[in-house]
């Protein structure tokens, strides 16, 4: 329960410390008195949304803190998970500063969190309803939210949503493959027609074309070459008409020898000779042997001339060098691999897609029937609750609009209202009285109540549009709902306040060209001034206090 809510420069209020019972406790006061001050400050330290226009004029900052003891285990798992630890007595204080300059600081236990975990934990501790819930209401869109959460759906429609939403991402990724198939085909078709020219070409190495180049230039010499050497073997070797020059060279080392003896000085000469002819003859022994490599075969010289042609033109089209061409190949084949594997892909996404498409249909007609069911339940109890408060002869009914797979399901849900006999069930919004949407939605939270675990409930202007038994009958209904929670109600109806367990009275005084609320407790006499106040006004005569007693007393019957 909210045990004690301490406010310290909230607009107009300075400073506030408000102890809560158990039960049922009230604000009333005058209009402008500052009651939803009050609420804005709860909500607040509950994490939600605030500006430094809260600040009261004049102070460096607005504090707001609340202790809340007896919080149950949900509460106390999700602490631990952002390292924070409750005192002893299962107790925690939210706070909340809000400087001038529109700063803010939120704090669990002293340690400083951020607004969404405030946020996070404020919504497993206090249940807020306002005026706005009441507009919330006319939104048919909130019905379907409203149905599951009576029914306890909140489960299954958590399963079917994980995976509605798997189906999503499948099928929008499935249609991005399937837009880029034209531009993935054409490119498909261009690396197959590359791969096939250069594969065509079976190149043997990275230097292939450095090798035929140099065995085509021999050959496109071989004539001129084989004619230079077959003069210089004629000039060595000699002809049948002229001696060559080893000829010569014998001659020569022959005279030459025969005269040393007559003259020794010529012997080293001729021997000199004799190493010259020697090696002169296996200069023309090898020019022999290179002859016979520079025989060119046509065909051979053919093949080579057509190769080194094919070589340059596929590097100029994918080079500039023969290395580039061979990375090319590999590169374009790897693509070409991975491309071609995107046709595969989409075949098993599809798979995925059509398996899920089955599943998530399944989910949704499953939850389409537990909506059935939750709804007959949900309008008996909800039509029971209404004519408690007052509306007797109310129908009401929930319309299920079938339609394609959403993130909600198969269906929309709208409540149809009939509030008098005789009338057709139309939308809430369009039969409803401020009276009537009052009362439906503490219909509602009357029978969502016991499948909600929040522990503190608080109503703001519950009352709107009602009075007499009305009024008294949502008094009733409050005291019963805090039988089991804690209720908090800001309330401007006598026949509320009077029931009651603690009666808080919010007043707003002006001195000195400035405006104070302060929040008081009221006991069992204040409690009758008060309550005479809202039903007379001001004038409050011995009559109108001796009905506000008698209707303190009743109340407690």
């Amino acid at each position: 329960m909210l045990k004690e809510l301490y406010i310290e420069n909230l607009v107009v209020i300075e400073k506030a410390t408000i102890k809560f019972s158990g039960g049922f406790n009230v604000f009333t006061g005058e209009t402008g008195a500052g009651k939803s001050i009050l609420i804005n400050g709860i909500n607040a330290i509950l994490g939600q949304r605030v500006s430094k226009d809260i600040v009261r004029t004049g102070a460096k900052k607005s504090v707001i803190n609340a202790l809340f003891d007896d919080i149950d285990q949900d509460v106390i798992s999700l602490l631990n998970e952002i390292g924070i630890e409750c005192d002893d007595d299962d107790s925690i204080v939210l706070e909340r500063e809000i400087t001038a300059d529109g700063k803010s600081i939120a704090r669990i236990n002293g340690r400083a969190v951020t607004a969404s975990s405030l946020r996070e934990i404020g919504l497993k501790l206090v249940d807020i309803h306002g005026q706005h819930d009441n507009i919330l209401l006319l939104d048919s869109a909130k019905h379907l939210e409203i149905l599951d959460s009576f029914g306890g759906l909140e489960k299954d429609l958590s399963e079917y949503r994980a995976l509605f939403k798997e189906l999503q991402e499948i099928s929008r990724n499935i249609k991005k493959l399937s837009q880029q198939s034209s531009q993935r085909d054409i490119r498909i078709s261009y690396l197959k027609e590359v791969i096939e020219e250069i594969s065509a070409l079976k190149i043997e190495s990275e230097t292939e074309d450095d090798e035929i180049e140099n065995e085509f230039n021999l050959a496109n010499n071989a004539v001129s070459l084989l004619n230079s050497l077959r003069v210089s073997d004629s000039l060595l070797s000699g002809s049948d008409t002229e001696n060559g020059v080893l000829d010569k060279l014998s001659t020569v080392k022959d005279v030459l020898e025969a005269n040393s003896e007559l003259f020794s000085d010529l012997e080293p000469l001729y021997k000199r000779l004799d190493s010259v002819i020697i090696e002169t003859s296996d200069i023309r022994d090898e020019l022999l042997r290179l002859s016979g490599r520079l025989d060119i075969d046509s065909n051979r010289f053919a093949y080579l001339t057509e190769r080194r042609d094919e070589l340059i033109k596929i590097k100029k089209k994918y080079g500039p060098s023969l290395k580039d061409v061979l990375t090319k190949l590999e590169s374009f084949s790897d693509e070409l691999l991975e491309l071609s594997g995107v046709y595969d892909q989409i075949d098993k996404i599809a798979a995925r897609r059509d398996e899920l498409l089955k599943e998530v249909s399944k989910k949704a007609k499953e939850l389409t029937r537990k909506r059935e069911t939750a709804a007959d339940e949900f309008t008996k109890s909800v039509v029971s609750e209404l004519r408690f408060l007052n509306m007797e002869r109310v129908e009401l009914s929930v319309q299920f609009e079938r339609g394609k797979l959403t993130s909600n399901g198969l269906e929309k849900a709208q409540f149809l209202i009939s509030a008098n006999p005789g009338e057709q069930p139309k939308p809430i919004s369009k039969i409803a009285s401020g009276g009537e949407l009052s009362r439906i939605m503490l219909a509602l939270k009357c029978v969502t109540a016991h499948k909600d675990n929040t522990p503190v409930m608080i109503f703001d202007e519950i009352d709107t549009g009602v009075s007499g038994k009305a009024a008294q009958r949502i008094g009733q209904k409050l005291k019963e709902l805090s039988k089991n929670r804690q209720v908090l109600c800001v309330t401007h109806l006598s026949q509320i306040a009077a029931f009651s367990d603690t009666h808080f009275l919010i007043e707003k005084k002006i001195s000195d060209n400035s405006a104070s609320t302060s929040v008081t407790t009221l006991d069992f006499e204040a409690r009758k001034a008060e309550i005479a106040r809202i039903m007379s006004g001001e004038k409050i005569t011995n009559a109108t206090l001796k009905s506000a007693e008698d209707l303190l007393l009743s109340s407690k019957l």
